[in-house]
């Protein structure tokens, strides 16, 4: 890391010369290198014998205990790794970093210092850009906040707080984390702590919900998921808002399909200048653009393309492909009508006893929730 401050200044002032103070600071830093690979080689390397970690148990007391008596093992040399590795992280060489905290953390009876070295881990593991791993110590990070810090919900508000916002990184850079940490947002305990410690949150929420939609458009868990989102942006609007969540406020809260289709455009400027989301901004215009025509759909009977071609932000020829391919993506049952450019929708009513069927289901399952409540 001091060789790359060291190169930015020779950028920034056009020389080839490294000021003196670069050096003794590349100095100083070799020099404390040095003497941490000096000081951990000793448990380093016993770490890396199979023969004495065969012998390791869970029992982190045992495992001490074990390493003293048979191998010199001490305490100190058990935080030195803990040192070193933040020494590493400093110096940018994040690899390394995670595997000496995880060493750590694995021998480690200190319950604070093995935390913050679990934190120390997922930071390198995220600048590694190892996403795979990433998620490993996300779901590591999440039971450690669930178990030991069950008897302190401020420390725990702010530890989900943390949590939320290093979950972005893998959030929108690795598509097979989208489902999973979707789901975990939407669980009670975080969603609880979106609306109270970080509202913003919901601005990528609303982005990763509706852009997933290609995905998951016709399953129950992706209209859950909606279903709650347009929940907690209704309750939050208050508090917090901007073009994403004022678009989802607008279709599904107003149906307001003019406001939806302003707050698109605005949310689509808004999507290119954020540092998450700005490759996923056209994805997040074409769901959208969906999303309103499907909504359009289901409530009009007799749909003009023209007008609907201009509530999407697309000419006339364009409209009509795209209701065209949206009748057949979605299966809905209407007849295009190219005379007189018009779409005709086809609504078939519900049955009075399949209405009360679905509520009567409802009412049972939310008795059954309240009874399990008042026995609690």
């Amino acid at each position: 890391m001091t060789d790359y401050v060291a190169s930015l200044w020779q950028e920034i002032n056009d020389s080839d010369e490294m000021p003196e103070e670069f050096v003794k600071k590349r100095e100083e830093v070799l020099q404390r290198l040095s003497l941490f690979t000096e000081e951990t080689s000793q448990i380093d390397e016993l770490l890396n014998d199979e023969s004495v970690v065969s012998n390791l148990r869970s029992d982190k007391v045992a495992n001490l205990k074990f390493l003293e008596q048979q191998h010199g093992v001490t305490i100190q040399m058990v935080d030195m790794l803990y040192d070193y590795g933040r020494f590493q992280y400093s110096c940018g060489s994040y690899a390394n970093s995670a595997h000496l905290l995880d060493q750590f953390r694995i021998l480690s009876t200190d319950n604070d210092k093995a935390s913050s070295a679990s934190w120390g881990k997922l930071a390198a593991d995220i600048l590694t850009t190892n996403w795979e791993v990433v998620m490993e110590e996300v779901n590591k990070v999440k039971e450690s906040i669930d178990t030991k810090l069950f008897n302190n919900p401020l420390a725990q508000l702010d530890h989900r707080t943390w949590l939320i916002h290093w979950t972005l990184f893998p959030f929108f850079n690795y598509e097979p984390a989208r489902d999973t940490i979707t789901e975990m947002l939407f669980s009670p305990s975080f969603i609880n702590t979106i609306q109270t410690n970080c509202p913003w949150i919901l601005r990528y929420l609303a982005a990763a919900v509706i852009t997933s939609r290609s995905r998951t458009r016709n399953t129950g868990a992706y209209q859950k998921q909606l279903k709650d989102l347009v929940r907690v942006v209704r309750q939050e609007g208050y508090e917090y808002n901007d073009p994403v969540t004022e678009f989802v406020k607008a279709l599904y809260v107003d149906f307001d399909f003019e406001a939806a289709q302003k707050k698109l455009e605005e949310a689509e400027e808004v999507l290119k200048g954020d540092f998450f989301l700005s490759a996923s901004a056209d994805a997040f215009v074409e769901a959208a653009r969906h999303l309103i025509s499907e909504s359009y759909c289901k409530i009009h009977q007799r749909i003009d393309i023209r007008d609907l071609s201009a509530r999407l932000g697309l000419s006339h020829d364009e409209g009509e492909k795209w209701i065209v391919n949206l009748i057949r993506d979605t299966r809905m049952d209407g007849k295009l009508d190219y005379q007189q450019g018009t779409v005709l929708m086809n609504h078939p009513a519900n049955s009075v006893y399949q209405q009360v069927i679905e509520r009567t289901k409802g009412s049972f399952f939310r008795t059954s929730v309240l009874s399990a409540a008042v026995a609690k």
